[in-house]
C-alpha cells in the first residue's frame, strides 16, 4: 500500500504517479555505463521479464472512474459544473492549456503558436490536420463559431463571464484565428484554456440548432476520447479517437460510473470493479490507505470551500456580523476534525497555487470575544437566529455546517441547518432565497481574476458566482484595474489590496483549500489529477496483470 500526499507551490502535479512508476520500473536502462545486457545491446531474458513485470504501456482496456455526482452536460456552453469538466476534457480540446506542474500556459492545445500584437489583439495559429470526431478539420471558422455560440444573449450560458470582454473573434485565413477584446485583459490566455473553451465544431453546432443532434448529451470535439453512451444515473462511456491527430490514447474506453455512495466507490476499488474512486472524504482515508492493491493520492488543489452570507439580508448587510461570525469559526479545528489534514485553512479566497496570492495577507483571526463585542456593536448582543444550507450529497460540508453551527452558539447565534437537493440548491442560492450557505469555488484558471472577479463583482450576482451578492465600487474598480493591467508586479499589488479589503468586509468565511483525494488502482498507470480536479489520461494505462485479475 502507497500513500502520497504533496505540500507547497508548484511541486509536480504528478508527483504520485512518478513514484509508483520509479517503485516498479526496470532500472536497466537508466545507467548508459553499466554491464547489463548483451554486448549487441538487445534486451536479455531476464530485463525482458523485468519488464513485463513492471507493467509496461498496454494498449487497450476499459478504464473506469466510479464519481460522486453525474455530470449535468456535455456542452461546454451549458454548465460550469466539474463533474461536467472532468468527462467533457477528455472529448474537447482548447487552444491553450495549463501545465499541470506549473500551471503555467503553453501551446499543447489546438493553437500552434500565438502572440499579442497589441494591448487588445491576440493572434492564434492553429494546428493543421486536426479533425473533429465527426470527421470535420478543423479550421478558424470553427474558433469563430465556438465563440459567438458561448456569448449569444439569448443562450444566457454560464460561461459567458468567462469571455465577456471578447469583442471580437475572425478568421483571417483557415488557421488563422485573431481575437479583439474590448479593453485589454491580461488573462485571456488563462481563460483560454478553461474547458468551457473547448472548440466545436461548426457543422456540429448548426445541427444541434436544427435539433439534429443534442450537444448537451453528445459532445462532438476534437480530443483523445469520443462520445458513445450516456445512461443517465448510472455511467458514461467514451471510446478512443482512431483519428486523433496527436498520439492515440493506450485505453480503449473510459466508463464514468455515478457511484454516490462513498463506501460503495471504495469497495469498487477494493473488488477490482473500478481504476479511480474519486472524492474520497477524510474520514474513509484510513480505508484506502488499508488497500492492498490501492493507493490513496492527495494533491493540493485550486479549490475553495467557503461559507458564504446573503449580504442583502438581515442581519448580513452589516460588516460587523460578518466579521463576528468569521472571528468564531476556528479553521485550524476545522481541517484537522473535519479534513483530517487533507487540506490548507483559507483566510481569503484564493491560495498559493494562484497567480495574485498574497503571502503576507493577515487574516481576520479567531477571537470569541471580539467576536461577541461585534455583534453587540451591531444591535446583537443577545444572538439571533439563521440558517445554514449545504448541498444534501456531500457529507463533508454537512460536517462543516455542523461544526460551524457548533462554534456559533458559543457567540448565541443560534443555527438551523438545512440539507437541500444540488439542483434546487444552486437555483436557490442563485435567485438569493438563502440566508447562509457553504459551497465550493475552483480557480480553474490559476488566476486571481477568476477567483475573485466572478465571486465578488456586482456584475456577477447569482449563478455567474456572487452568491453572496456582495457589492463594493472600490472593490469593482480594483477587480477591473486588475484584470485591464498587464504589468505582472502591478497586477499582484492590485489583488493583494483586493484581499485586504475582502478579509476585512468578510462577504463569506474562508474556511479550507480542500486536496484532491482519490483511490487510485496499482494497475492503472500514468494516472494524472491536474490542480483544477480534470483528469489526464492522455497516456494512462492499465497493467496486463490487472486485465488477468478481472479488471
Amino acid at each position: 500500500m502507497k500513500r502520497y500526499k504533496r505540500r507547497g507551490y508548484l511541486v509536480t502535479v504528478a508527483l504520485a504517479t512518478s513514484l509508483v512508476l520509479a517503485a516498479c520500473t526496470d532500472d536497466s536502462d537508466v545507467d548508459e555505463g553499466t554491464d547489463e545486457g548483451d554486448s549487441n545491446g538487445e534486451e536479455t531474458e531476464a530485463e525482458e521479464e523485468s519488464d513485463e513485470a513492471a507493467g509496461e504501456p498496454q494498449e487497450g482496456g476499459d478504464f473506469h472512474i466510479s464519481m460522486s455526482g453525474e455530470p449535468v452536460s456535455m456542452d461546454p456552453h451549458e454548465s460550469n459544473d466539474n463533474q461536467s469538466a472532468k468527462a467533457r476534457s477528455l472529448m474537447y480540446e482548447t487552444l491553450l492549456n495549463h501545465h499541470p506542474e506549473t500551471l503555467e500556459l503553453e501551446t499543447t492545445g489546438l493553437a500552434e503558436s500565438y502572440e499579442q500584437t497589441d494591448e487588445n489583439t491576440w493572434v492564434f495559429e492553429l494546428h493543421e490536420g486536426v479533425n473533429f470526431h465527426n470527421g470535420e478539420e478543423l479550421t478558424a471558422d470553427d474558433v469563430v463559431a465556438t465563440f459567438d455560440r458561448v456569448l449569444e444573449e439569448e443562450r444566457a450560458s454560464e460561461a459567458a463571464f468567462l469571455f465577456e470582454m471578447i469583442e471580437n473573434v475572425e478568421s483571417i485565413d483557415d488557421y488563422t484565428v485573431e481575437f479583439t477584446t474590448e479593453f485589454p485583459f491580461a488573462p485571456l490566455g488563462a481563460h483560454l484554456a478553461h474547458n468551457a473553451a473547448g472548440i466545436m465544431n461548426e457543422a456540429a453546432i448548426e445541427e444541434d440548432n436544427a435539433e439534429e443532434i443534442n450537444l448537451d448529451i453528445e459532445g462532438v470535439g476534437t480530443g483523445q476520447f469520443v462520445f458513445e453512451e450516456w445512461n443517465q444515473g448510472d455511467s458514461l462511456t467514451l471510446t478512443k479517437n482512431d483519428d486523433y491527430w496527436r498520439d492515440e490514447a493506450n485505453l480503449d474506453s473510459v466508463t464514468f460510473d455515478i457511484v454516490g455512495e462513498d463506501l460503495t466507490r471504495i469497495s469498487m476499488l477494493e473488488n477490482n470493479e473500478t481504476h479511480v474512486a474519486d472524492l474520497i472524504q477524510p474520514n474513509l482515508v484510513d480505508q484506502v490507505e488499508a488497500l492492498d492493491t490501492a493507493s490513496l493520492i492527495a494533491e493540493p488543489s485550486l479549490s475553495l470551500t467557503y461559507v458564504g452570507f446573503n449580504t442583502e439580508k438581515e442581519p448580513f448587510d452589516d460588516v460587523r456580523v460578518r466579521q463576528a461570525i468569521s472571528m468564531a469559526v476556528d479553521n485550524d479545528l476545522l481541517v484537522d476534525g473535519i479534513y483530517d489534514g487533507y487540506g490548507e485553512a483559507a483566510y481569503g479566497p484564493i491560495n498559493d497555487l494562484v497567480f495574485g496570492y498574497d503571502e503576507d495577507l493577515e487574516d481576520i483571526g479567531h477571537d470569541l470575544e471580539e467576536a461577541e463585542e461585534l455583534l453587540a456593536e451591531a444591535g446583537y448582543e443577545d444572538g439571533f437566529e439563521t440558517t445554514l444550507w449545504m448541498n444534501d450529497d456531500n457529507p463533508v460540508r454537512e460536517q462543516t455546517a455542523e461544526l460551524i453551527q457548533d462554534q456559533l452558539s458559543d457567540i448565541g447565534v443560534d443555527v438551523s441547518l438545512e440539507n437541500v437537493e444540488w439542483g434546487a440548491y444552486l437555483d436557490q442560492t442563485a435567485e438569493g432565497e438563502h440566508d447562509m450557505y457553504v459551497l465550493g469555488w475552483v480557480t480553474v484558471t490559476g488566476d486571481a481574476d477568476y477567483g475573485m472577479y466572478s465571486l465578488f463583482h456586482s456584475d456577477n450576482f447569482g449563478a455567474p458566482g456572487n452568491r453572496s451578492f456582495y457589492e463594493n465600487e472600490e472593490v469593482d474598480e480594483l477587480l477591473e484595474d486588475a484584470r485591464q493591467e498587464e504589468d505582472e508586479e502591478t497586477r499582484e499589488e492590485l489583488y493583494s489590496d483586493i484581499q485586504e479589503i475582502l478579509v476585512d468586509e468578510a462577504p463569506m468565511i474562508y474556511t479550507v483549500f480542500d486536496d484532491l483525494r482519490v483511490g487510485v488502482a496499482d494497475a492503472a498507470e500514468n494516472f494524472v489529477q491536474h490542480p483544477n480536479g480534470t483528469f489526464d489520461l492522455s497516456e494512462t494505462y492499465i497493467t496486463e496483470e490487472a486485465e488477468d485479475d478481472g479488471y
